[in-house]
This record gives structure tokens, sequence and C-alpha cells, in this order.
């Protein structure tokens, strides 16, 4: 396909803008300034010529190219998100574009102290020629999922212009709201979405292909200690702090955490305490790819709480859990055409597919558990929710063909 990508200033566009999460915030979006990405979007769709893009109140995108076919054919739809993790400052980023990379460090001029080298990320010998963006050192560059919203946009705007005669069903956009924190499509509205399938494009390198992702619960465990006087506590005060610490210290080490685990090992991972003496409340996240495991995680911790308080008798806890998401397999599976597209689309696009396991959860996975099924594709997002993200344009590129392919495919599959 010959393109005029229009990728490189929509990406350089959108990092500037700061789109971090919070996540003790209760209101949708968590951050009023994701907003201001979403209404630039809508701005770009209408002057693309997608007169139906509109954002609601909870800063999605939603917009439609419609069928330019007489054969009924299913409509596909492409979602990425425009927030960036609370994990690293997303205010004030300076893209750097690193022409023709030739394999060397790469200094970021804010703080010499970060160097991104092929020693430590070394799919930068893949890229050797490439057009490599980085930030500038002092915060993290937003590719994810930045790429996966200039990749989406670009594709449409190849649609609309330049491959306008491509026989395509309805082509459909979601831009969502605080994926980072756990809520990305906690609001959509599914029936705004005229298709039957779609894909997220929030990945990472070149070929990466994804149809399964963790299942997640959040484990809330609360403990009450008994307070004294510190002066005279002998014998009387039973500290919940110290009670917490306990539990966790007795939790696997070597297993079941996420420092030692990988592939499709799962684990138990607390990652918010809270507390004072009388009152401590330690947050865990729980993963893994059975589902059914997520019981045998929570019990782990409750027979673990049960057992430090047998030293604390005048103390309690109670544990509750929380459903997160689910693993988006158990419904891809159901449709093997959906990853059939994907893979035979990155074969057009001259790409090799990387099928994996995401170690993590997407939109894609939620979307899937509510009747639409969204497996994951690449978009070039390296070293994510640091100081150090970088991304490839050549590589984001590629997506974009994959995009139009499977547009392409899914039209001539009928």
């Amino acid at each position: 396909m010959e393109l005029k990508h229009t990728l490189e200033d929509r990406f350089l566009r959108y990092v500037k803008i700061d789109t971090e999460a919070d996540p003790f915030s209760d209101s949708s979006p968590s951050t009023e300034k994701q907003k201001d990405l979403s209404r630039l979007l809508v701005k770009e769709l209408h002057e693309m010529g997608l007169e139906n893009a509109y954002t609601d109140e909870h800063g999605y995108v939603y917009a439609t190219i419609p069928s330019n076919s007489k054969k009924d054919i299913d409509g596909v739809f492409f979602c990425s998100h425009v927030d960036t993790a609370p994990d690293v400052t997303g205010k004030d980023v300076k893209p750097i574009v690193h022409r023709n990379y030739q394999g060397q460090d790469i200094i970021l001029p804010d703080d010499n102290t970060q160097v991104i080298s092929a020693t430590k990320y070394p799919q930068l010998l893949d890229k050797i020629g490439h057009d490599i963006v980085t930030a500038s050192g002092k915060t993290l560059l937003g590719s994810d999922d930045k790429s996966g919203v200039a990749i989406i946009m670009d594709a449409m705007y190849q649609l609309m212009h330049t491959v306008s005669d491509i026989e395509h069903g309805p082509v459909s956009v979601l831009f969502t709201t605080d994926e980072e924190i756990g809520r990305g499509v906690q609001h959509v509205d599914t029936s705004l979405i005229p298709a039957k399938f779609g894909y997220t494009l929030d990945g990472g390198d070149l070929g990466d292909y994804a149809d399964e992702n963790f299942s997640a619960d959040s484990i809330v465990l609360t403990v009450h200690g008994v307070s004294a006087h510190p002066g005279y506590a002998k014998g009387k005060m039973e500290h919940s702090i110290k009670i917490v610490a306990a539990i966790i210290d007795r939790l696997p080490k070597d297993t079941l955490s996420p420092e030692t685990t990988s592939g499709k090992e799962g684990f138990i991972h607390p990652n918010h305490i809270e507390g004072g003496l009388e009152k401590t409340v330690v947050t865990f996240i729980i993963r893994d790819f059975d589902t059914s495991a997520l019981e045998h995680r929570e019990k782990l911790i409750e027979n673990t709480a049960k057992e430090v308080l047998i030293d604390y008798p005048g103390s309690s806890f109670k544990i509750e859990r929380n459903k997160q998401y689910r693993n988006m397999k158990d419904m891809i599976d159901q449709y093997p055409f959906i990853s059939e597209l994907a893979l035979d689309a990155m074969k057009e696009a001259g790409v090799e597919a990387k099928p994996k396991a995401i170690r993590g959860g997407t939109d894609g996975a939620v979307l899937s558990h509510r009747g639409l099924p969204c497996p994951n594709i690449f978009a070039a997002e390296q070293a994510i929710h640091s100081r150090h993200e970088w991304t490839s344009l050549q590589d984001m590129e590629k997506a974009v063909e994959t995009i139009l392919h499977i547009v392409k495919l899914n039209a001539e599959r009928i």
C-alpha cells in the first residue's frame, strides 16, 4: 500500500497533552484534562470527514466510517485509550525523534542519568535505521497508549483519503479514558459501536498479538487491632500495622509474587497500605490466566491472616474480593476467525506475527466479556510507564497497515 502517513505529526501532538489518570479520584474521567485530547480527536475526525464523531461526558470518543459496500459486511472497531499511567508524570512531555537510529545509547537531555541502551532494551537492535521517539528524561513519553491512538487516527485518515477505494463494512473507533486505573470501558455504550468484533491497539513490539490476558480481582484486607497508650501497652496493645506486616511477610516470596513470576504464572501483589495502630487496610491485586485460581489466591490470603491472628486474640480482620476483569481468551476462542483475520493481516503487511499472552489487562478484555470480542494488536510501545519509554515510528506505520488489511480482508471473507 502506498500511504501518505500523518502518523508522526499526530503522535508528537498527542503526547504533549497531559492526560494522566488519577486512581484516587471518583469522577469519570478521573481527571478532566483527559478530555483535552478527546476533544482534539473529535475535531480531527471531523476534519477528515467523519461527521458522526463525538465525545461524551466521560471523555469517550465514538466515530464510524460507514460501509461503502453493497454486501452485508460485519462492522469492525479499533480501540485505544487516551490516558497515561500515574506511575511517572505525564506533564510537560517533550518528545524527541532520534532519526536513523544506529544502535547507540540514547542519553535523555533533561536528565543525563536516564540512558536508553540496547543492553537494557535488546529490541533496539532490531530498529537500526528506524526513527525512535523518546521523552526528554523527566517524564514518560505516553506511547501507552497514544501510539495506539495515533495509529488508529492515521488508519482512519488513510481509509477516508488515501485508500478510500478499499471495500469495507462499517469501521468504528473507540477511544477510552482511565484504562490505566482499571476503568477504561466502565461507561462505554456498546450500542453506539456498530460492530461485532474489534481490536485494541495497545501492545508492544512489532508483530505482538494477544488474545489472552490475566483474569484479575482485587482483595481488600482490613485488620482491626487493639489500641493502648504506648507507655502502658504491655500485654494490651495489638498493633494493626504489625499484624498486616506479618501477614504480608508470610505470603510466598519465591512464587506468587510479581518479581518472581513470568509467562503464565499468576501472583498476589500488595499494592497499597494505609493505616495506624487500631486499623490498617491493605489492597492486593490477584492475577492468573486460569480464572478459577483466583479463588485459591483469596483463600491463601484469608488463611494466612487467620494463622497470624492466632497470636493476636483481641484483633480481627475482614476480607473483600472485587471483580476487575477476565481472560479474553474465554470469549475469543468462540470466534476463531477474529484471530485468523489479524494474523493474516500482519502477514499481508509484511509483519511476522508473535502470538503471546498479556500479563495484565486491556479494555479489550472487558469488552470481550460484554459481547464484543476484542484481542490486542501491537502498537510499538516499549519500556512503558517509565522515563525510558520509547517507540519506533516505522513499527507504528506497520500497525496502520495491519488495520487497513484487517478492514480489507474482513470484506473479502464474505
